[in-house]
């Protein structure tokens, strides 16, 4: 007598972690179809919403389209996404800019399907399993995850916290060194802790560098 094999189960999809390539997409979005590879060469600022027109929701897109000529600046895109339609995406874009009088212009993927969202693990199931969480994914020029970010659907995003990331994460491959807590640019640096003996007395005797001890020590840059 045949059996009938049990179907198989699909493996779990590991989710990206900080220093992954960030997983790969094309999908649909207000400035039309878009893939990851498209923003290759500059950083990209990836983040969910939860739902269109609503409070919170709208209060983060006023103030991302604030801060986004400060992120071009710094040669970083912008992109949000929900598991709205691009229907219902035009339509809040077009109400923000009628009735707040702001204009965003970067562009929202439509993630009706959910498959950006299940690829970047922005939908918790444990507080909604369907709206995506206010998820921030930093990706570096060459596709990389740098950082990552979850806030409930309650609390809205701290803008300046994002731009000071941002700028951090620049500054840390441009110098290689460490920004300490509550670091803002024009602030000192942290040197990464010598290896060996002698690295440690070269390091505390170093002109222009401030030294607690051997292993912490600033400098400006």
């Amino acid at each position: 007598m045949s059996v009938n094999p049990e179907p198989s189960v699909p493996a779990p999809r590991a989710l990206p972690r900080i220093g992954d390539p960030a997983p790969p997409f094309t999908a649909e979005t207000t400035f039309g179809t878009l893939k990851l590879e498209d923003f290759k060469g500059s950083w990209l600022v990836l983040f969910s919403h939860p739902a269109d027109f609503t409070p919170v929701c709208t209060t983060e897109f006023l103030a991302f389209a604030e801060i986004h000529s400060e992120l071009r600046a710094l040669n970083c895109e912008l992109m949000g996404l929900s598991i709205d339609s691009v229907f219902s995406h035009i339509a809040w874009v077009r109400n923000i800019e009628e009735k707040m009088g702001v204009k965003i212009d970067f562009p929202i993927i439509a993630d009706l399907n959910k498959e950006v969202a299940t690829l970047y693990g922005m939908i918790n199931p444990g507080e909604s399993k369907t709206e995506t969480s206010r998820a921030v994914f930093v990706i570096d020029p060459q596709q990389v995850v740098r950082a990552i970010i979850y806030y409930p659907l309650t609390t809205g995003r701290n803008m300046h916290e994002i731009l000071r990331l941002v700028k951090a994460l620049q500054t840390t491959d441009a110098h290689g060194v460490a920004t300490p807590a509550n670091w803002q640019p024009g602030d000192k640096v942290i040197l990464p802790p010598p290896r060996t003996v002698e690295a440690a007395a070269e390091r505390v005797a170093q002109e222009g560098v401030e030294c607690k001890d051997w292993y912490f020590c600033k400098k400006a840059l």
